[in-house]
């Protein structure tokens, strides 16, 4: 049995992981979709001091709280800053990383700094009328919800590297309209052995567009296939 930790991207909030995580359950294993702070039914929370750091804390304070020591973090877009720097606080707590066509950070890197300029323009196109949030793109869910900016502009900062966790998976959307901005960094991951990596057909909301794959994924991370 593992623990999946399971964290959206951007305007995002736990609902979009749900049907998943009731999936992972029915196969045994416990699953805790992550609502970050400001977004989402924590949107009342929303400040302008919240940022990736607090974001980070969110999910650190969860495994610490839940006692949890075999984690497998799963973080769809914006989520890979959130699971890269909690594990790299918490390396004790965390069996393996998935990262659902998102961003990989090295230490110093930030999510302005790993996309495109058409994501750039998609974060402060919508800079709502407090100047510390992006709102969500009209095709998005209507659940979707302002998301805090400094949490996009904000460096990570870590100690260690990924190669201290036992498994470490990425899976690449296919079906992006136009050129996807993770391609360069899956064909990178995808030469390198201690990855192992997934293509599935659908749009950047995998759990949406290729749940059962997704499953499949998950599934294989939790038996360290």
């Amino acid at each position: 049995m593992t623990t999946f930790v399971l964290v959206p991207g951007a305007w995002h909030g736990a609902w979009v992981f749900e049907p998943l995580a009731r999936q992972l359950r029915a196969h045994g294993h416990h699953a805790h979709p992550l609502t970050l702070t400001g977004v989402g039914d924590r949107r009342h929370l929303l400040t302008a001091t919240v940022n990736l750091d607090t974001h980070i804390a969110d999910l650190v304070n969860l495994l610490t709280d839940h006692q949890i020591t075999d984690a497998v973090l799963v973080g769809h877009s914006y989520g890979g800053m959130v699971v890269t720097g909690a594990a790299d606080r918490v390396p004790e707590r965390v069996a393996g990383l998935v990262y659902v066509d998102a961003v990989v950070p090295e230490d110093g890197d930030s999510c302005w700094s790993l996309v495109t300029d058409r994501e750039r323009a998609w974060y402060l196109g919508g800079v709502g009328e407090t100047g510390y949030t992006s709102a969500p793109l009209p095709f998005f869910d209507p659940r979707a919800t302002p998301h805090p900016l400094a949490s996009l502009m904000q460096s990570v900062r870590l100690e260690g590297g990924l190669d201290r966790y036992r498994t470490r998976d990425y899976v690449y959307a296919t079906g992006w309209e136009g050129r996807s901005p993770f391609t360069p960094l899956y064909e990178r991951l995808a030469a390198d052995p201690g990855w192992r990596t997934h293509a599935l057909a659908g749009g950047h909301n995998l759990m949406r567009d290729a749940p059962e794959e997704l499953l499949k994924v998950l599934l294989a991370s939790a038996r360290g296939d």
